[in-house]
């Protein structure tokens, strides 16, 4: 957090890191393989994602104890088999200590979405942003996922995001991949598409007034 002050020896976000997002592919294909032993991959990350939104993000001084650089591995961890592990399944509280002992529970939330992400695709499915200017109806979003179920190669999981400025149409993201209808850009597009028929028509007049 911004209002939080706390000796880093990191940088102030692990968005700033440019070597995070392989750190926590590399963590997030030993959390898969692990969770392999306990039958159900999905149930470990619903853990996780527990843990985070429940505890970390819910308790922010609890939060910056975990995270920071001031102290030491050894009180993480002790403080992990303290107020976690008697209240958390093995494996987990075991990740959480490999994480403590390497110093990367900053990247946790990060492991985590990596590891969702090639646990879905493991399933055939893959997450699809959908942005539009109002939320979807319930008629709308099914036609929106039978739609993209029937174009794409997976089983697409929709996920549905609200912003009210593209005033109309959808925005669909497919990993690196946008597909952009909203009015807003309908309107972007129009404006440049006068201003240039403008421009060219002004530049007509001046070499038709040039040749006179």
């Amino acid at each position: 957090m911004a209002d939080r002050e706390e000796v880093r020896t990191r940088p102030a976000s692990v968005l700033e890191d440019p070597s995070a997002q392989t750190i926590a592919r590399t963590y997030a294909d030993a959390l898969l393989e692990a969770a392999k032993d306990t039958g159900g991959g999905g149930d470990v990350l619903d853990e996780m994602d527990a843990f985070i939104e429940q505890i970390l993000d819910k308790h922010p001084e609890f939060h910056d104890v975990l995270l920071s650089s001031i102290v030491s591995r050894d009180d993480k961890i002790a403080l992990i088999d303290r107020a976690i592990a008697p209240h958390t399944s093995e494996i987990q509280a075991n990740f959480l200590r490999v994480l403590a002992q390497h110093d990367r529970l900053d990247i946790l939330p990060l492991i985590v979405s990596e590891a969702r992400k090639k646990y879905e695709q493991g399933a055939g499915k893959q997450r699809v942003s959908v942005t539009s200017a109002v939320p979807l109806s319930d008629s709308a979003r099914k036609k929106v996922y039978d739609q993209l179920n029937g174009l794409l190669p997976f089983d697409p999981i929709v996920q549905e995001i609200v912003d009210p400025s593209l005033l109309g149409g959808l925005i669909i993201r497919i990993g690196d991949t946008i597909h952009d209808s909203s009015l807003r850009t309908r309107m972007k597009q129009l404006r440049a598409s006068l201003q240039e028929r403008t421009l060219n028509e002004i530049q007509s007049g001046r070499d038709r007034f040039g040749h006179n």
